[in-house]
């Protein structure tokens, strides 16, 4: 066996050595992002099924009470009370003393900070149905 030859082998031998502990390490890092994702994927069934369960008797509850009252339910959209201001041609503050609120509610409504109470909820229902020449009058009534 000459010089090149033996020099050949143990930089083979020492090149595996180094690239069996880097593959040790890596197999050992995946190991265990594998076990951990399974826990979270564990953790988050539990989850979604705790949610649907919870919501199983609240979904059904709301509209019967609804419709015990006789009245229909009404539904609130930021997007859709910014827009139906602007078609009524209305500032917040005009929108607002329509609504018999303040124009900060109003601008805190559309966007989306915070809800209109349901006692508000029926003159939102009311505004819906106005065009800005009546709007204009109930405006001019109010002061």
């Amino acid at each position: 066996m000459n010089i090149a030859t033996a020099l050949k082998s143990e930089i083979s031998r020492v090149a595996r050595k180094e690239v069996r502990a880097e593959v040790s390490a890596l197999k050992k890092a995946s190991s265990k992002y594998r076990s951990e994702i399974a826990e979270l994927k564990r953790r988050l069934a539990q989850l979604e099924r705790d949610v649907a369960q919870a919501n199983k008797g609240t979904r059904k509850a709301a509209p019967k009470a609804a419709e015990e009252g006789g009245e229909t339910v009404a539904r609130y959209s930021a997007k859709n009370l910014a827009s139906l201001r602007k078609k009524l041609d209305l500032s917040a503050a005009d929108f607002g003393k329509l609504l018999g609120v303040s124009g900060a509610s109003i601008y805190l409504w559309e966007e989306g900070k915070t809800r209109p109470r349901e006692k508000n909820m029926p003159a939102i229902a009311r505004a819906r149905q106005l065009t800005k020449k009546t709007a204009r009058e109930q405006l001019a009534m109010l002061g």
